[in-house]
């Protein structure tokens, strides 16, 4: 039995053999996304605070399609390629989450797809 994907097209699609996110039981576990915007699938190549934004808007966009938001959030995984953007990018995350404070991991990383800066992926709790 496969898991229920979680798809929507305010999110950028996959570009590989994975989903958007995926339902487990009561969490929903997605995908690691980098600033691709939706509707062209071109990279922003913007700095760590516009990368950032389009980032939590596409994780946002894919939350809403499984239901749930950011107070849903339990876990955040993010790839830095550069420590020194930690506080610039903690900001303009700050920002999305509004007063939700998940569990989060920061760790930087050699290189992520198509030069970005950042790349988060989330945990959600899911009703159900």
């Amino acid at each position: 039995m496969s898991l229920p994907s979680v798809s929507t097209p305010n999110a950028p699609a996959a570009i590989g053999p994975y989903s958007q996110g995926v339902r487990a039981g009561d969490l929903l576990f997605t995908a690691g996304q980098i600033a691709l915007d939706p509707a062209t699938g071109k990279f922003l190549e913007g700095d760590i605070t516009q990368q950032t934004d389009r980032v939590m808007q596409n994780l946002a966009a894919v939350l809403g399609a499984a239901g749930v938001g950011w107070k849903d959030v339990v876990k955040t995984t993010v790839f830095l390629v550069d420590l020194a953007d930690f506080s610039t990018f903690n900001e303009a995350y700050a920002r999305h989450l509004g007063g939700a404070r998940p569990a989060r991991s920061t760790v930087q990383v050699a290189a992520l797809p198509r030069g970005a800066r950042v790349e988060i992926e989330v945990v959600a709790q899911v009703p159900r």
